[in-house]
């Protein structure tokens, strides 16, 4: 028989999984900018307005709490596929490290899915861009799949390879976020698609500045 105190651990941890929900669709829907606290207690079926604040103290480690639970299991993904081409030469199979963490974790979310039009807004906002990278400097094999890119750039300097990286993180979150808006999001074919745009995009040569 279950305990008062663990039924209770049971209700506020499902009770905060369907907050991160309702806000997560909300500010994919609506903006992150335009949507209130109240408005996510409502949506989430909470009597009490400020069941936000009481779940997650403020609403920066409410979007925190977002970033955190799609960047693990993401961070997954890219530990597997980075064993997998550990130290491999072949530019694309350092690319698929960084796309395929993004179009497989999508694909596993199911339809419908909104991560991706929240994350477009992320990426987007400077505000939002610090706070998801410094959620993101616990996601140690990340960085080393950027290193591993850097050493197979060895034509580009290392400002235009970080420039090329942000240019590459951009497009693949903002293609996704266009293909989530689907009905049947075809994520193995906007994989393909990104590959072989990030892998052009880094290939391509540097002009003298």
């Amino acid at each position: 028989m279950r305990s008062p105190r663990r039924t209770r651990d049971v209700q506020v941890a499902a009770t905060r999984a369907t907050i991160l929900d309702t806000a997560e669709r909300l500010f994919a829907e609506h903006g992150v900018a335009t949507v209130s606290n109240r408005q996510i207690s409502e949506a989430a079926g909470q009597g009490n307005n400020a069941a936000v604040g009481y779940h997650f103290g403020t609403r920066t480690e409410l979007i925190r709490a977002i970033i955190r639970r799609h960047a693990a299991p993401m961070e997954e993904i890219r530990r597997g596929l980075f064993d997998q081409y550990r130290g491999s030469a072949e530019l694309r199979d350092v690319v698929r490290c960084v796309v395929c963490p993004y179009t497989e974790h999508l694909a596993a979310l199911g339809a419908p899915s909104w991560y991706a039009r929240f994350a477009a807004q992320v990426i987007t906002e400077p505000g939002l861009r610090q706070l998801a990278g410094d959620v993101l400097r616990d996601a140690p094999v990340l960085f080393a799949v950027s290193e591993a890119l850097h050493r197979l750039l060895p034509h580009l300097t290392p400002e235009v390879c970080r420039e090329r990286e942000d240019m590459a993180h951009t497009l693949i979150v903002h293609f996704c976020a266009q293909r989530e808006r689907s009905a049947q999001p075809r994520w193995a074919a906007t994989a393909t698609s990104l590959l072989d745009a990030v892998e052009g995009l880094l290939r391509a040569p540097m002009n003298s500045r």
